[in-house]
């Protein structure tokens, strides 16, 4: 009986298979690690809002207080927009490289890399705008809430000059996408036909 030896060529390709089915699980583990930030950060935010919430009844008509539950909100506002962030994140990883996701709303729907960084770069840029508040709502004098508004102000401004870069070139290639479909599709049809005439 002559036993059949694999090729090298044969042997390279499974190797390869392996390896890429070896970075898919790796990904699906990024995919539940990030999900699993995702929820421990919403139950996180719902537990502190309790917290927060039993104690400034229990503090009512007391100076201060509703200022000390406005700046929990907008705390707990900031966690669930870090939550909401990273829950994109896994979303977006898991309709990228592995398979799309159903019974998910429509804007939550990522078809490409694009996609899923103009929606994190629109909950980074709220994210950043309600930390800014919180800190003014802190803020008793002085010009260092300044200084950091400037801050805040100029990554905004960046984050939002990208973005429309970033949407723009996106809008490019589609509609590069499209012309060049559309002359693919009319090119040999119409010298198809042209000849028939």
């Amino acid at each position: 009986m002559s036993q059949r030896r694999s090729s090298p060529s044969h042997v390279r390709a499974t190797a390869i298979q392996r390896a890429f089915g070896f970075s898919r699980l790796i990904v699906e583990i990024g995919v539940l690690s990030a999900l699993a930030f995702s929820l421990a950060l919403f139950v996180a935010a719902i537990v502190q809002a309790y917290v927060s919430i039993t104690e400034a009844f229990a503090r009512l008509g007391q100076e201060d207080t509703t200022k000390h539950l406005m700046i929990a909100a907008v705390e707990q506002t900031d966690t669930l927009l870090v939550a909401m962030a990273l829950l994109i994140i896994s979303l977006g990883m898991q309709s990228l490289f592995i398979g799309g996701i159903k019974n998910v709303p429509e804007w939550l729907h990522i078809r490409t890399f694009e996609d899923l960084k103009q929606k994190l770069l629109g909950i980074v840029i709220t994210a950043i705008a309600v930390d800014f508040f919180s800190v003014a709502l802190e803020w008793t004098g002085g010009y260092d809430v300044l200084i950091y508004g400037a801050a805040v102000a100029a990554m905004i401004l960046s984050i939002g000059v990208y973005s429309v870069i970033l949407s723009r070139q996106s809008e490019r290639h589609q509609v590069g996408d499209h012309t060049e479909g559309e002359q693919h599709s009319s090119g040999p049809l119409a010298e198809d036909e042209g000849a028939a005439r």
